[in-house]
């Protein structure tokens, strides 16, 4: 017979949830290795002439749970090396056990087989216990590595190795993300054994109030308030379809791609001022607006059979790590320049075009302004361009002079021009110092609406209208408001 690993799995509980064939294993074995010594049915066991080595002391030495595993698989793989192993678990072998998912990749590449001798799982102490039917939907969650993302919380959620009260505050803060609180869950030990304990807890005191051992796990009951589920992806999903739907509404169900368009551009607007007003509760109001132009594109390709938010996901997910080789890759880079830089090189690979100019590519819907910002940039990065500012004033005077002499020859066509080539020649100085000129522009009417709006006050203390008013009148207004620091 060939080197091998027998895993064999305790139970959740006492000897009587121990299968006969799994007692009858450990009861002729003249060694166990067990991952932990903790767990009812080791001392009935001892009693009852078992003899193991435990691996409880390598939990002290490190500070990861994987490194623990890592030590552990290796020293079983070592004794397999001289002898056949007998090893064992809590509840059963491939039910959340990672240093038996460690020994079925390990253990082929060493010529050890690795044979699972079964044990009855804690998950179906668990139903019991709880009295769930699984057939509603459930997750099994390792609280040694919970993320967020993991959770459904339209789901029951059993949540395993829950040893110490480490793991479970780590496992309160990343359930806090998700739920109230104050959300009631309920803590289970030693499911289905004479020494089950459950005790229901809110979620803030899950690491306060109860005793934690290897054969705890905490339940998270499924959501059924609506006002938490909003915050799920797909209840925002659902919403739209809705709105789309047969019985939903008249105007979300006429629209198109095309009568969209006009809504994405003013949603992104009202983004930028949420940011230039440094109001964080605008901010995710005006994000959630745009987040609703994509979502009702999305349905409306879904609607009409061409496409659905998973394929823009998907496509969005391939190109992050395409593009960004040196955290999902190998490539290395030493500044954001060159994360640009190739950015731009993998962005031309993924087109499979030839660029005929190096300004293809800037698009036409842009607004003018910033389409002239990008336009010179593009054109800068060849060398064409001024090394310093002062040639890049003196062009503004240039095009200032000439938009000054078509005035005077009443030559409004020409004029016309010369004035396109002043906002071109201020974009170009406003380049040089690192200023966007569509920002400027943006804070520059803010703070003519403020005045105005000072103005309009002021004039509201009068008994003429402000068209009344001399324009001296204004102005002085005007004034006021700039001395206040409008």
């Amino acid at each position: 017979m060939g080197k091998s690993i027998e895993i064999l799995g305790l139970g959740a509980g006492d000897l009587d949830q121990l299968p006969f064939g799994v007692y009858k294993k450990l009861k002729s074995t003249n060694h166990v290795f067990l991952r932990t010594k903790e767990h009812p049915v080791v001392d009935e066991l001892v009693q009852e002439g078992l003899n193991y080595t435990s691996f409880d002391s390598i939990y002290e030495k490190h500070d990861q749970f994987e490194e623990v595993y890592q030590e552990i698989v290796q020293t079983l793989l070592q004794k397999a090396n001289k002898e056949n192993v007998i090893y064992a678990v809590p509840g059963h072998p491939l039910v959340a056990e990672r240093t038996v998912q460690l020994l079925l990749e390990y253990g082929p590449k060493d010529d050890i087989d690795i044979l699972i001798g079964g044990g009855q799982s804690f998950v179906d102490a668990l139903f019991q216990s709880l009295k769930i039917d699984p057939v509603d939907g459930f997750q099994l969650l390792d609280g040694t590595a919970l993320h967020s993302n993991h959770l459904q919380i339209d789901q029951h959620m059993f949540i395993s190795q829950v040893y110490d009260p480490f793991v479970a505050s780590n496992i309160k803060l990343t359930l806090m993300e998700r739920l109230p609180d104050d959300y009631e869950v309920v803590i289970v030990s030693a499911a289905g054994s004479n020494n089950e304990r459950m005790e229901k807890v809110p979620l803030y005191e899950l690491d306060r109030r109860v005793t934690l051992d290897n054969l705890t796990s905490v339940y998270v009951p499924p959501v059924q308030d609506e006002q938490i589920m909003m915050k799920n992806f797909s209840k925002l999903r659902e919403i739209i379809a809705v709105l789309r739907g047969p019985n939903g509404c008249p105007w979300d169900k006429e629209q198109t791609h095309e009568s969209l368009k006009k809504y994405l551009i003013e949603e992104t607007y009202e983004v930028i001022e949420a940011i230039d007003s440094g109001d964080i509760d605008h901010l995710v109001e005006e994000l959630g607006d745009v987040l609703l132009q994509v979502m009702l594109h999305a349905q409306i390709g879904e609607d009409e059979g061409y496409f659905a938010i998973e394929d823009v996901i998907e496509v969005l997910s391939s190109k992050m790590i395409r593009r960004h080789p040196h955290v999902f890759g190998n490539r290395v880079v030493e500044n954001s320049e060159e994360v640009l830089q190739n950015w731009q090189e993998i962005k031309k690979q993924e087109k499979g075009e030839t660029e005929v100019s190096l300004l293809d590519g800037i698009s036409m819907s842009m607004p003018n302004l910033v389409r002239a910002y990008e336009i010179q940039k593009k054109a800068a990065k060849v060398g064409f361009d001024w090394q310093e500012i002062t040639p890049a004033l003196e062009k503004v005077k240039e095009e200032l002079a000439e938009f000054e002499n078509e005035i005077k020859t009443e030559s409004l066509i020409d004029a016309k021009k010369e004035f396109g080539d002043i906002l071109f020649a201020f974009v170009n100085v406003a380049r040089f110092l690192k200023i966007h000129p569509e920002e400027a522009l943006f804070e520059t009417n803010e703070k003519f609406m403020r005045r105005f709006r000072y103005i309009e006050e002021k004039v509201k203390n009068n008994e003429k209208p402000i068209e009344e008013h001399s324009l001296e009148e204004l102005d002085r207004f005007w004034d006021e408001a700039k001395s206040k620091g409008l």
